[in-house]
């Protein structure tokens, strides 16, 4: 893992130069629902998130509020996996189940809650660490949500995906 760059000085005519280390290993992706101060429910993903694991995490979500009879409102993006026809074939049955989904507007994340979620994990609980392989960067990534959880007084709970871990 690489640190930003910093503001340093240089002789005229010289460029700063970064080496980027080979990649290894696969990209670990992480999907999740933030209630701030409430809790943070997430998974875990090797690859990209793929709509099977979407859709799971979603019908969960969608069975709770029917259970419970409490209505769960979820903001998120316009990621092409939110709007899918599959998934889109899926809204009314959540809606009568208790879960909404509530859309921002285009190229406006920053409005979502959870990516500074995201950023924190990534800067303070996983800043300036080396992982050997996926699994010790999956376990780096479950104790920096639990001690954010900590930290912002949250319960925080992990989904385990019924799909294998590739989508």
């Amino acid at each position: 893992m690489w640190s930003e760059p910093g503001y340093t000085y240089y002789f005229r005519g010289e460029q700063k130069r970064l080496e980027q280390t080979k990649r290894r290993g696969r990209r670990l992706s992480i999907i999740g629902f933030l209630q701030p101060l409430i809790s943070f429910v997430y998974g875990l993903v090797l690859g990209g998130v793929k709509r099977k694991s979407y859709i799971e995490m979603m019908e969960q979500e969608a069975q709770e509020a029917l259970v419970t009879g409490r209505t769960r409102v979820i903001v998120q993006d316009n990621g092409p996996i939110h709007r899918c026809q599959e998934v889109q074939q899926l809204w009314k049955k959540w809606e009568s189940q208790g879960l909404y989904i509530f859309f921002l507007p285009k190229y406006c994340s920053e409005m979502n809650p959870i990516e500074l979620e995201w950023q924190h994990i990534k800067k303070d609980e996983l800043s300036g660490q080396a992982f050997d392989d996926e699994l010790d960067l999956a376990y780096a990534v479950i104790n920096g949500v639990q001690v954010r959880g900590e930290k912002s007084n949250h319960s925080t709970r992990r989904v385990k995906f019924n799909s294998n871990l590739s989508g």
